[in-house]
Parts: structure tokens; sequence; C-alpha cells
């Protein structure tokens, strides 16, 4: 059996950005036409507390020039690496044949999660930020900071990023890093309320257990997109901003069986599961409108889909065939 092996490295050069959007683009409408199967991932959380270890398999049917993909992917999450100068998430992709269940392909995890995150968070801001959006606060300055930064700039002209940090120099090293890359202004700023006032977009990506965003802070017409909180018992949003916003998700069973963003407020009573108005794929598919008025709170909340792995995954490979890139094996 002849498998491609793909790098990290790899997997960075052979899915752009603007690529990598349009393709989740095309994942999220495949789920919402039901063109997709996407099981909830299987966790096994660390005894200790110190992360927890997710299997997601996912499937895409095929659909017009689209071959249809089956995969999976394997992640760990392990919020204490980024005290480690490492990234959070680790994990693996591995993609086999549709049709006969072979496996075809084996790439490296974290950068699918980091480029496809932030690809499905420039979807949604594309479908429901302002069209006139252009600042931007960014609460949190690790690996997705940095993807979300080239998602969002791809998709609305910006003229303003603001980054934050639980530690300033990080936040400063992020914009060392990136300002030379865009036309637009970007600092680091010492409190999350002065990255997020006047801001029109705002996109959360900590490791922060408790909420880093406060509903008095965002201006009329805002958008949200809420990444960083993966698991039940954690959230970056506060409650007030979660009752107050028109609120979308990737895929509801996901949502309200894992977004700690949503089932805390609704331990709470502050909303009920029918507080989610569409997934992402409805709106583009047209059975939801999105963004009603230029005066609405808009809420994205991101958990991470296998389809979006696999699709991503497919991708990838198909590349890799066409351009030689990466290693071949026998298995």
């Amino acid at each position: 059996m002849q498998v491609v092996v793909l790098s990290a490295e790899d997997v960075a050069r052979l899915l752009p950005m603007p690529a990598c959007i349009a393709v989740m683009r095309d994942a999220l409408a495949a789920l919402a036409r039901g063109k997709a199967l996407v099981p909830l991932r299987m966790v096994m959380r660390m005894p200790d507390g110190s992360g927890f270890l997710g299997v997601m398999p996912g499937h895409l049917s095929a659909d017009g020039d689209h071959k249809g993909a089956l995969g999976m992917k394997a992640v760990s999450v392990f919020p204490g690496n980024a005290s480690r100068g490492i990234d959070t998430h680790q994990g693996a992709v591995l993609l086999f044949e549709a049709d006969t269940g072979r496996l075809s392909a084996l790439m490296d995890g974290a950068t699918i999660t980091a480029i496809r995150t932030a690809a499905v968070s420039g979807v949604a801001t594309d479908l429901l930020a302002r069209r006139d959006a252009t600042e931007l606060a960014l609460l949190g300055a690790g690996i997705q900071a940095r993807t979300h930064l080239e998602a969002i700039a791809s998709i609305r002209p910006l003229r303003t990023v603001r980054i934050w940090s639980r530690n300033l120099e990080h936040a400063r090293a992020l914009v060392a890093e990136q300002k030379g890359r865009y036309n637009f202004g970007i600092e680091a700023v010492a409190t999350a309320e002065a990255a997020v006032r006047g801001a029109d977009i705002v996109t959360t990506v900590t490791a922060s257990p408790e909420p880093v965003l406060q509903r008095a802070w965002l201006k009329e017409g805002a958008h949200v997109n809420a990444v960083g909180s993966s698991i039940p018992t954690t959230r970056e949003i506060d409650t007030a901003t979660m009752a107050a916003a028109r609120l979308f998700v990737d895929r509801r069973e996901s949502a309200l069986n894992e977004a700690g963003d949503l089932l805390i407020p609704i331990r709470e009573g502050a909303v009920k599961p029918d507080h989610i108005r569409a997934e992402l794929g409805q709106v583009i598919i047209g059975e939801d409108p999105g963004r009603r008025s230029a005066g609405e709170l808009t809420l994205f909340k991101s958990l991470g889909l296998a389809v979006e792995d696999v699709a991503a995954a497919a991708f990838v490979a198909q590349r890799a065939r066409e351009t030689g890139v990466g290693q071949t094996v026998t298995l």
C-alpha cells in the first residue's frame, strides 16, 4: 500500500489561506445539504486535567466535480504547551480512499488545524461581518492568532488590528513578526478592553478557561468569532454577549455537546438551546439570511469539525500528487 506522507511544511505550502477558505465554504455547504457524515468527536481527557486526545472521523460524499473524501484526525490539545513555546494542538490527519477504505495519505494535523480553523472563521466573517468592517481585535497571540489575521485580512479591507495577550510580550512579538506582511496598522495593547473597543470584528483565540470578552466593550454591529474554547467547562465569551448575539455555529449537535461558551449560559438559564440561529452551511446555501441589519451583534462559535479536516486533507493530497510534494512510503 502506497501512502503519501506530508510534513507541516508540506501542508503549509499546499494549503494557502484563500484556497482553504473556498474549500471550507464548500465543505460546510455539503454538510448543510446532507452530503457529509460527522460523528461527535470521541474525547479522552488526561487524568491530571492537563489536556485531552480527540478522535474525529468524517466523510464527504462525491458531488459534481468533487470525488468525495474519507478520513480522520487524531488531535491532542494541551493548553500548557503555550508556556513551553509549543503549539497547544498536535496531531495527524489520515486520509483513506473513499471507495476502498485504503489508507492513502498521512499528514501533519496541527498545520491542517491551524489553517482550516482560521479559514472557517474567514467564511463566518465574510458571511456575518459588516461589509464596511475595517478594525479587527485579536484576543490571543498564538498560532491561531497568526492564521486568523491572515484569513480575516483576505476577506475584509482591514485598516487597523489590535492584539492582546495575557502576556503582553507575546502580543508584541506577534506584531513584530507580522507587521511587515500587511499594509495596515498592527499594534499590541495592554488590555482586552483596549483591543475590543471600536473593533468591527473580534476574534478570541485564547486558552483561557474564563471569559476574556465582555458585552460592554462591543460596538454596535460588531461580529465575534469565538474560537479558543472547545470543551463544555471553559469559555471565552461572557453570558451577556452570548445572550445578546445572533448566534451561528459550525454544527448544532457539536455546539450543544461541546461548547462551554454556549453551555454555561444555558446552565445559568440565560439562553436556551434554540438560541442557535443557524449553522454556517445553512447561511451559505441560503436557508438563513445571516446578518439582518447593520446594527446587529453576530457571533460565530467555532468548534472545528472532522469534515473540515477531511476536506482540507483531500485538497492537500490532490495538490501533493499534482506537484510531487511529500514522501511516498510503502506500508
